[in-house]
């Protein structure tokens, strides 16, 4: 009898591990390093630039394994983080709309790349955000990065 609760345990961890949402953090006031291995004697592998949403992977210590944009993996120290939260146009020429629906009117259009602050989640698969220029809108879930 103990092969069926072994199999209720593996699908209860496996229904709470599918469940967890993700866990993006910003890169801080300062451009964030990014290391191979948790240790500033790790190798070197690239800087990221200030407010650039990063998924966290992991957390070992004052250290977390975190995934790009790219979807490379690498670790870099947590004091570097910030919980402000920002997101990525994954698509050229995305309207932010002044409402959260497809009829919305284009407030402005932001290319691939460009970074937005997250201000509050919405209904319906779309999200409010706000440029630096201090434009805010509407933009659908599926057009950015980093939620």
């Amino acid at each position: 009898m103990t092969f069926p609760r072994w199999i209720a345990g593996a699908l209860l961890m496996l229904a709470a591990a599918t469940s967890q949402a993700f866990d993006f953090k910003t890169v801080g006031a300062a451009p964030a390093i990014l290391y191979d291995a948790p240790s500033t004697k790790g190798g070197k592998l690239f800087i990221v630039p200030r407010g650039t949403p990063l998924e966290v992977v992991l957390t070992y210590g004052d250290w977390v394994k975190v995934r790009d944009l790219s979807g490379e993996l690498a670790w870099t120290e947590a004091k570097g983080l910030s919980a402000k939260r920002n997101v990525i146009v994954r698509s050229a020429n995305v309207k932010i709309r002044a409402t959260a629906d497809d009829n919305g009117a284009p407030v402005f259009i932001a290319d691939k790349g460009v970074l937005l602050e997250l201000v509050e989640p919405a209904a319906g698969g779309w999200v409010k955000v706000r440029h630096r220029d201090g434009l805010t809108g509407y933009i659908k879930n599926t057009d950015i990065w980093g939620l």
